[in-house]
């Protein structure tokens, strides 16, 4: 039998000790910690020296101090020279191999996972190649060697910094006294920056025993990259909030088995020199051994993805927001107003607020930004596209930065110019403009108001609803879809448009789709308007007069979905016997705090709710960009849409949500205006039953005939 020791310089209390057929061999194989201490590991080496076939030394400490660590290749060559007779490894090579391998297997297991992700590593240098490695799926990553080693307050932020550190630390450790570093406040100051940093990154690489001296606070949703986690560690962790761990080291023979450890058995076994262990001796073993790397999640299944979201004023009146400019509008000249306009513009993009508590049923989180843009309606339409591009892109560049995998454009900045589809090529992150949701939103509100006023029959099982509906903007993105939504589900479908060719090859595309459709086209929307039991405005008319509100029938629901709207609210009050919504927000899943949009709690829009559903989905694609819809996206989107909890909200006018008793209220109004009307065309129907029938004038050739009698 052949022994295999590993010697730790970790706590004593995770020793263990088994007996196992390895590779071949039956093996005894012990591990041994030393609290620390090098003394105590220098003589466990010698004892071992004498019996064992192979030892293996794992030189990470058990306990972090800051910041008197001292570079380790020191102590590594002091404890490997001790070990003369018999082969001595660290597993370093092994650890490289499983360490890649964790992350790679994460990435492709949980799709994206560390893309944008940020990732602060405790010591770079350790991990050398583990950050190049994470630096292929994200540029976000700070390496607080400085920090830990010397005291110094600050953070390398690249690959590059790494390196040029590396080059010169060596010198700065020679000399530096002890006394210094090890000094309460150098050790104060340093752990307060750690915790800084910590609170800002999402990713953690750290060995497990350094992150002891951190609490919930620190580490509450982090996901942790390290090695060898014991039940009682991963226990720790649990009390700490952490989300997720990822450990390289393999889990065998009821353990978990360190690198260094796992390396001494391969020594043991094969009878080889760690010299003379190939790579692809090492593929061969661990596909022997059926070995992965482990994804453990301490508090159960818990993962957190990132979105970023634009938002911009839709009018003057959003500046007022502001305490100081809301002032000064009151007691400046209109021109003020103005002239802020369109500074604001030219402003560079901004975070306006964090966004938490999203939480899919599935158990999937999602957290992100919403960034600003400073232009109005009238500021973006009034300069090239390439002027709001240049300000999305710097959102997109803001997005990445903050760690968000997917960044969705709202209201004008999605019309803009290919809408979106330029921003997509060159953004670095997926984007969505949320023109899918949008559409299915829209009508999905339109749909529930319908039924809920009650005046249009309930469609009977797998029948079509005995309605006329009107699409004003029926070419666009956003209109077209809820065209071709609303040929499967009512009895006459009226599109309108100013578009003549693209109306008529708009309809050819739906009839395609759904053959038994009765379409009718217009350029103007006054042409049969009164007939509508439903209406849906998608324009980008930007407050052009798209429709006579006093043209529409009593109980007609009409879905703004335009930003800005095509009916604002001194319109809409000139109908109170007209039901109209401003689209269809969605409810989000979970306890949502961000700060106020213009919606009640936990409410979205459309478009910002599709950013949220492909974040909680993991599906970090360029989902809906052009002037198309794809009618497969409106649907798999509503569909991922009820996986992840998503509900329509309370259905919202110009002046906030509606209850049910402001439903019922507008209901009646239409029933009584109704009445009036039939009650006006009874008289004149009766009138003209009254009047006889006028005498037919003979025509030329009866008259002739009669003459001749």
């Amino acid at each position: 039998m052949k022994t295999a020791v590993g010697v730790s310089l970790g706590s004593g209390e995770h020793n263990f000790d088994f007996e196992t057929d390895f590779l071949g061999q039956h093996l005894k194989v012990w591990r041994l910690g030393t609290d620390a201490s090098m003394t105590k590991t220098v003589r466990m080496l010698q004892h071992w020296e004498r019996t064992a076939d192979a030892i293996g030394i794992a030189i990470a400490k058990d306990r972090y101090t800051l910041p008197s660590r001292r570079y380790v290749e020191k102590d590594i060559s002091e404890l490997t020279s001790v070990v003369t007779r018999i082969p001595v490894s660290t597993g370093a090579r092994l650890a490289d191999i499983l360490q890649e391998w964790s992350i790679r297997h994460v990435q492709n297991t949980l799709g994206s996972f560390f893309t944008n992700a940020s990732v602060l590593f405790f010591s770079g240098m350790s991990n050398l190649k583990l950050a190049r490695t994470i630096s292929e799926y994200t540029q976000n990553v700070s390496f607080a060697d400085p920090l830990v080693q010397l005291g110094i307050p600050k953070l390398l932020t690249s690959l590059d910094a790494l390196q040029l550190y590396s080059a010169g630390a060596h010198h700065v450790l020679d000399w530096t006294p002890p006394a210094v570093m090890s000094s309460d406040p150098v050790k104060e100051w340093s752990r307060f920056l750690l915790r800084k940093a910590l609170h800002g990154a999402t990713v953690v690489v750290a060995p497990v025993h350094d992150l002891e001296d951190f609490d919930r606070e620190d580490l509450e949703g982090k996901t942790i990259i390290t090695s060898t986690v014991s039940d009682e560690r991963l226990a720790k962790l649990k009390d700490k909030g952490v989300a997720m761990v990822v450990d390289g080291s393999p889990f065998l023979f009821d353990h978990v088995i360190a690198p260094s450890l796992l390396d001494a058995m391969i020594i043991a076994a094969t009878g080889k020199k760690p010299a003379e262990i190939l790579e692809d001796d090492y593929l061969e073993i661990l596909t022997r051994l059926q070995v992965e790397p482990r994804i453990l999640y301490p508090g159960g299944y818990r993962r957190i993805n990132r979105f970023a979201f634009v938002i911009h004023p839709l009018s003057q009146e959003y500046f007022k927001k502001v305490k100081p400019i809301e002032l000064l509008s009151q007691v400046s000249p209109p021109i003020f107003m103005d002239t802020l306009e369109k500074a604001m513009a030219y402003l560079p993009p901004f975070v306006y607020s964090k966004v938490t508590g999203i939480k899919s049923p599935t158990g999937v989180e999602a957290e992100g930004w919403l960034i600003s843009v400073g232009g109005t309606p009238r500021e973006i339409m009034s300069h090239d596209p390439e002027f709001t591009y240049r300000r999305l892109l710097e959102a997109a560049k803001i997005a990445r930065q903050l760690g968000a995998q997917i960044m969705g454009l709202g209201a004008f900045t999605k019309v803009v110019g290919d809408a979106g589809a330029t921003v997509a090529r060159r953004a670095p992150l997926p984007i969505t403009t949320g023109n899918s949701y949008s559409a299915s939103g829209a009508l999905w509100a339109a749909r529930d108001a319908l039924l809920r006023m009650g005046l249009v029959p309930p469609p009977k099982p797998g029948g079509k609803m005995a309605m006329k509906a009107m699409v004003v903007g029926a070419t666009g993105a956003i209109g077209s879809v809820c065209a071709r939504l609303l040929a499967m589900a009512a009895d006459e479908v009226y599109m309108v448009s100013p578009e003549t060719a693209k109306l008529l090859a708009v309809k050819e595309s739906i009839l395609r789709e759904t053959p038994d459709a009765r379409l009718f086209l217009s350029s103007r929307a006054d042409k049969d308007i009164a007939d509508m039991d439903m209406v849906v405005t998608a324009t980008s008319g930007a407050g052009k007069k798209i429709l006579d509100i006093m043209k529409v029938k009593p109980g007609c629901v009409i879905t703004d979905v335009a930003r800005p709207l095509d009916l604002p609210p001194d319109e809409v009050a000139k109908r109170p016997d007209v039901l109209v919504i401003e689209s269809g927000e969605i409810q989000l899943p979970g306890t949502v705090k961000m700060k106020n949009i213009g919606l009640p709690d936990n409410v979205a829009y459309a478009c910002l709710a599709e950013t949220i559903v492909l974040a909680l989905e993991g599906k970090f694609e360029s989902f809906t960009v052009g002037r198309e819809i794809e009618w497969e996206k409106v649907r798999e989107i509503y569909r991922l849409g009820l996986k992840h909890g998503m509900q329509l909200a309370a259905i919202s006018g110009v002046n906030g949500p509606y209850s049910d008793a402001d439903i019922g209220r507008v209901r009646e109004l239409a029933i009584a205006a109704r009445a009036r009307a039939a009650a006006s065309r009874e008289p004149k129907k009766l009138a003209r039953a009254a009047v006889p029938p006028r005498a037919k004038r003979p025509t030329a050739k009866r008259a002739s005939v009669q003459r001749k009698r």
